[in-house]
């Protein structure tokens, strides 16, 4: 028998089978068209064979990156979620993935990464309680920049800066994409009937962050909560692809108040704290020693009568 295609992705948090959205999405198809993966979900994107995530690695084309290069693959090995649909349906497919990318993507990039309260409270925090140390020191803020590049590129303008004016022009396309989206599905179950299709992965991806994570500044959120037919949406296929995510608790840790059973494990909390921040400098130390940006001269002693012997100078830290 042929090894199962094996995925790999961002893990999943708040109820979600993924925190990522790119993730999210081929992780849906996949469930929509009963292609058999071997799911790897990981915190650290230099673990997959792309280097980046998601990455799905076949034994015939390698490791393929992006959702639509994934997708393409999985229909070429006959796991095809669209495979009943129209030409009609197929344009309008199409169209609404466009739509997606261009009026609703770029404010959801906003509100998770760029968006000075969110991101400190929300997403920053996600991924560096769960990325392994010491790369949660590095990677949110590298993603951070990357998420900002990817946002000027989608909107065409490389000098692109965040502030008031743009957060308002991008919810303003935002409201219009769920508008148009919520009025496209009407009362279905799917955008195309009574079964999913490679536009149900789009849709729910990009929306399903926004109805399950829970942020200080909500706008796009509150837009959608007043969609009950889009907030169904999700749902119903939440509880129907994903049960065993749904069933999570939502929502990142609340640090509340300690019990007493707390405190008891409050030393140790603290040498741990001291122990990773040891850690990190006596890493940069030797990163500087063997890069040659810091030196260490070893001196012979003086033999002279004094009232003490000067010993070797080391930097244990």
């Amino acid at each position: 028998m042929a090894a199962p295609l094996e995925l790999f992705c961002w893990k999943g948090d708040y109820g979600l089978a993924s925190v990522d959205v790119d993730c999210l999405t081929v992780l849906a198809y996949a469930k929509f068209a009963g292609a058999p993966l071997k799911v790897h979900k990981i915190t650290n994107p230099w673990r997959s064979p792309t280097g980046t995530l998601p990455a799905l690695k076949t034994r015939e084309e390698g490791s393929i990156s992006q959702p639509s290069k994934i997708i393409i693959h999985l229909r070429k090995q006959k796991y095809n979620a669209d495979y009943d649909l129209s030409a009609k349906e197929g344009a309008d497919t199409l169209a609404f993935v466009s739509l997606l990318e261009e009026k609703l993507l770029p404010a959801l990039i906003y509100t998770l990464w760029i968006d000075s309260k969110n991101y400190v409270d929300v997403t920053r925090c996600w991924y560096a309680e769960n990325i392994s140390f010491p790369l949660n020191f590095l990677l949110p803020n590298r993603m951070h920049g990357q998420q900002l590049e990817k946002l000027r590129l989608v909107r065409g303008d490389p000098v692109l800066e965040p502030g008031e004016q743009l957060e308002k022009e991008l919810c303003r396309d935002a409201f219009e994409c769920m508008t148009l989206l919520s009025q496209r599905l009407g009362s279905q179950k799917f955008f195309f009937g009574d079964s999913p299709s490679s536009l149900d992965a789009y849709v729910f991806a990009h929306l399903a962050p926004l109805l399950k994570i829970k942020l200080p500044n909500g706008k796009l959120q509150q837009h959608l909560n007043s969609l009950n037919n889009l907030q169904q949406y999700c749902t119903n296929i939440l509880a129907l692809y994903f049960p065993s995510d749904a069933r999570e608790a939502p929502g990142r840790k609340i640090h509340v108040q300690p019990d007493s059973s707390d405190f008891d494990n409050e030393p140790h909390m603290r040498r741990n704290q001291i122990l990773s921040v040891l850690f990190a400098v006596g890493a940069m130390l030797g990163y500087a020693i063997l890069t040659g940006i810091v030196t260490i001269k070893r001196e012979q002693p003086q033999l002279k009568n004094s009232g003490h012997d000067d010993g070797d100078e080391e930097d244990e830290d």
